[in-house]
């Protein structure tokens, strides 16, 4: 079954997808069939699409809607796969109209996941009330921390320890998420209260802080902590990372992310993440190490066997993430790698040479050289089509 570049699916699968059943009642819930599956994916990627576009002002973009598009998709790929059955539903398959809104994510639609956040801002105004707080911002941050933090137990993870905690439905279940989802949280809390708040990315870290005429007041230190270091945890205060070196000057001159950068982070996490898990068992293997010269010698027809959904997953978080910045070439580099690597060779081939027309003199030849490779493997492939679509 062929299914469109769109939907970011490919059938070649190095792993035995289960077979499933058409529908599974269970009440008035239906779990999806693998063909719901895939039409899933193309409609949570058109929903993506629309939230993202150009054509709409970056104000209007809900991160938190497009961040559970992006659940949304890979919960089908991997469901598509075997994995987490339960994890999307359908009030009724039959009258499902191709609604994404009628979609079930952990038992919750996207309108019900959204409120999950006025339930948590609800609960901060409530806090606020019992201490007879104004508009103080550091008690207005406090209030927002014992929610968050002491009523609600959310926890901050580095990123590759559980890809979970990279999805934000999955953050809204287990409280447990790495620093940029724990940051969209509180950005969208903030927003339900009626108060700004910006972000940075800073070297690894991403940084937000409350729009404030007097930013001073974010260095000022209580209960042992600054305020900046209250909100973003301890990569304020750890001296090997660069935002330890921020002031209320230099503050000043960081570009505030829009909300497409923020998305285009978590995405760049994604990738990482996925990649990471993919090549596990590869020591060594670096998603460009193909291009090094040393490298492209030896047996070229060979290429590393990888966990073909945790490929998946980083495949399509690349191509989320080039509708957001179609002209970077490395981020368009690495998802060309991640087609060699999937055995996508006619793909690959084509998203390396549009790489070609922006990347610098230098990155060109090592691409040249190795796209002269993959016509190679085109050509093998065709005559052997089950040595290279096949792990051992």
């Amino acid at each position: 079954m062929a299914v469109t570049m769109a939907t970011g699916f490919h059938p070649f699968s190095c792993t035995r997808r289960r077979s499933l059943p058409l529908c599974k009642a269970s009440g008035s819930i239906c779990f999806p069939s693998s063909d719901s599956y895939l039409e899933v994916m193309k409609l949570v990627r058109q929903n993506f699409v629309q939230e993202v576009s150009f054509r709409s002002n970056d104000n209007n973009i809900s991160v938190v809607k497009a961040l559970l598009y992006i659940s949304m998709e890979d919960e089908a790929l991997t469901s598509f796969h075997g994995y987490n059955n339960n994890s999307l539903s359908f009030p009724n398959e039959k009258n499902k109209n191709n609604n994404s809104d009628e979609i079930l994510l952990s038992g919750r639609n996207i309108s019900e996941w959204l409120s999950e956040f006025d339930a948590i801002t609800k609960e901060v105004k409530a806090e606020l009330v019992e201490r007879e707080i104004g508009c103080d911002l550091v008690q207005v941050i406090e209030a927002v921390n014992t929610v968050l933090f002491n009523l609600r137990g959310f926890r901050r993870f580095p990123l590759l320890v559980d890809s979970s905690y990279s999805y934000l439905h999955s953050v809204l279940l287990s409280r447990r998420g790495t620093a940029i989802m724990l940051s969209v949280i509180y950005m969208e809390i903030f927003k339900r209260l009626g108060l700004s708040v910006v972000g940075s990315p800073i070297g690894e870290d991403f940084l937000i802080w409350p729009l404030t005429q007097n930013p001073d007041e974010l260095f000022k230190v209580t209960s042992g902590h600054n305020l900046l270091a209250v909100i973003n945890g301890r990569c304020i205060e750890d001296p090997k990372s660069r935002a330890s070196d921020l002031n209320s000057q230099s503050l000043l001159k960081l570009d505030f992310a829009t909300n497409r950068d923020i998305i285009g982070i978590c995405l760049a996490n994604l990738i990482r993440l996925h990649w990471k898990r993919a090549s596990k068992g590869n020591r060594g293997l670096m998603l460009i190490s193909p291009l090094r010269p040393e490298d492209q010698t030896g047996d070229f027809l060979h290429v590393p066997c990888l966990n073909a959904v945790e490929l998946q997953l980083a495949i399509i978080a690349a191509e989320r993430l080039l509708l957001l910045q179609p002209d970077k070439w490395t981020l368009r580099r690495d998802y060309g790698m991640l087609l060699y690597y999937s055995r996508r060779y006619d793909e690959a081939v084509q998203e390396l040479s549009i790489c070609m027309a922006f990347a610098p003199v230098e990155e060109v030849e090592l691409l040249e050289l190795f796209v002269v490779k993959l016509h190679l493997m085109r050509q093998f492939s065709a005559l052997q089509p089950d040595s290279f679509t096949r792990c051992d």
